[in-house]
């Protein structure tokens, strides 16, 4: 989707600027919103993918206007009353108007973080083989999605190469709905800065991308 939270080439939202020593957490309310994020996305209600398909779907005058966190906060709100699990009356309330939805894991307390030390890869068998290798001269796809995607939208339509062959992972494209995996193959392309920004960009420069199989064609 070509959404508010792709801003790769964009004008006028000024320097990025790192924070010295930021922390983890800004205020305590953040930590409570990543901790909900988490234990909501444990009970398998949504998977990963739809957790990030929600936030860059906000609309873009709402998700430019929030903070990290807020947008993390709007996403969760729209995925547990989309799944039923709480209305928006009840988010307003603060307090549950009916039993509880059962839910088909609970995160505990107890190994909780050994569980997530162990993350939750998203690499798969290979079923098919690669159709690029290193080296392979590609075209990036000008396709303009109204979905989930992973390609930004600056490198569509734009010649690279292939630089590494990454392997066999969840497609996101099709997981963010519910949709099935779909074991994709991905690789890591280069662009050249003149390629993507023309005269304006760096003569030397180079832009890497993580794209998937699916989003390329051979040059």
């Amino acid at each position: 989707m070509n959404g508010a939270q792709d801003l790769g080439g964009c004008h006028g939202f000024g320097p990025v600027t790192p924070e010295p020593d930021e922390p983890v957490f800004h205020a305590p309310w953040e930590r409570r919103v990543f901790a909900m994020a988490m234990a909501m996305g444990y009970t398998g209600a949504w998977n990963l993918d739809g957790s990030r398909a929600n936030r860059e779907s906000l609309p873009p005058a709402e998700y430019l206007a929030a903070s990290y966190y807020e947008i993390w906060l709007k996403a969760l709100e729209k995925q547990v009353t989309a799944t039923g699990l709480a209305t928006q009356a009840e988010i307003e309330a603060g307090k549950s108007a009916a039993p509880a939805e059962p839910v088909a894991r609970v995160l505990h307390r107890e190994g909780l973080e050994e569980r997530f030390r162990a993350g939750f890869p998203s690499s798969r068998t290979a079923a098919t083989a690669a159709r690029f290798a290193v080296g392979d001269a590609i075209r990036a796809r000008n396709d303009h999605p109204t979905g989930h995607t992973r390609l930004p939208r600056y490198v569509r339509g734009r010649h690279g190469r292939i630089v590494r062959v990454d392997g066999v992972f969840v497609f996101p494209d099709t997981n963010a709905y519910g949709a099935g995996e779909n074991p994709t193959w991905l690789y890591t392309v280069a662009f050249t800065a003149q390629e993507l920004w023309g005269e304006s960009g760096d003569p030397g420069g180079i832009v890497t991308v993580a794209a998937f199989e699916p989003y390329l064609e051979p040059a």
